[in-house]
């Protein structure tokens, strides 16, 4: 009667996912956890977007895998830092990159980290939110990731 109450059942290795802080709560994480879950054949995941703004960082050690979200050829420095943690861990890692074309958004997959995703500093990524914030995806942003409300 109440089955919509019911959660999905986990599967699968446990995946940390590393993300920005722009992508908690919206359309384009949701797809990326489909992807994730498409690839990797698990729905076991450690999201930080579940615990709020809180540090997550310490449930890296706990998952088999870890999983870094890039957006448009960029990783903030909150991914950076948890990709260093995962690397001295020896996770698997892979790499979801959000990037746009035209009036499509693409999610590129990687075994790994590709050599041509930029690793923002914490200013870099101060001034990435800011475009974000105050140009609300006109201009620079729209260009790469649409409309707030379709996209995000």
């Amino acid at each position: 009667m109440f089955g919509f109450f019911k959660k999905k059942r986990k599967y699968g290795s446990l995946i940390y996912v590393s993300e920005p802080t722009i992508i908690y709560h919206t359309q384009t994480e949701k797809v990326v956890l489909k992807v994730i879950e498409e690839k990797l054949n698990s729905n076991n995941f450690i999201i930080p977007s579940d615990y709020g703004l809180k540090p997550t960082h310490h449930m890296i050690k706990d998952a088999e895998v870890f999983v870094a979200i890039g957006i448009v050829g960029k990783f903030t420095s909150l991914v950076c830092r948890e990709i260093k943690i995962a690397q001295e861990l020896k996770k698997r890692i892979y790499t979801i990159n959000v990037a746009r074309k035209g009036d499509m958004v693409y999610y590129d997959f990687f075994e790994g980290i590709p050599d041509d995703i930029e690793w923002l500093s914490e200013e870099e990524t101060r001034k990435l939110y800011e475009e974000f914030r105050r140009e609300e995806f006109s201009g620079f942003m729209k260009v790469f990731l649409g409309d707030r409300k379709r996209q995000w």
